[in-house]
């Protein structure tokens, strides 16, 4: 990996994010002053804030859909029953 080739030949996608932190950390004076640039070549490693972010944007989804379709359930059940009940057919339950 840190020799920057990859399987096909070509640069790695998270070679350059190498190049940075090792840059970094050759030039530093304590290894805290590169903390930025080993986040940012972990990311590209791992993906976890990405992973993290999708997961909530999914979350975000499901539950509005949820509410949505609550929603028109109550809508529907009160356009079922509406108008036979205003017609005074038949009675409402619970009354």
């Amino acid at each position: 990996m840190a020799s920057g080739f990859g399987y096909s030949g070509g640069r790695t996608r998270c070679f350059p994010f190498w190049q940075e932190f090792s840059k970094c950390y050759a030039n530093a004076e304590k290894p805290s002053d590169c903390v930025a640039p080993k986040d940012d070549y972990m990311e590209c490693l791992h993906n976890t804030k990405e992973i993290a972010r999708a997961k909530q944007v999914k979350s975000h989804f499901v539950q509005k859909e949820l509410q949505e379709s609550h929603d028109s359930r109550k809508a529907a059940e009160k356009a079922a029953t509406g108008v036979i009940v205003s017609l005074g057919l038949v009675e409402e339950e619970g009354k």
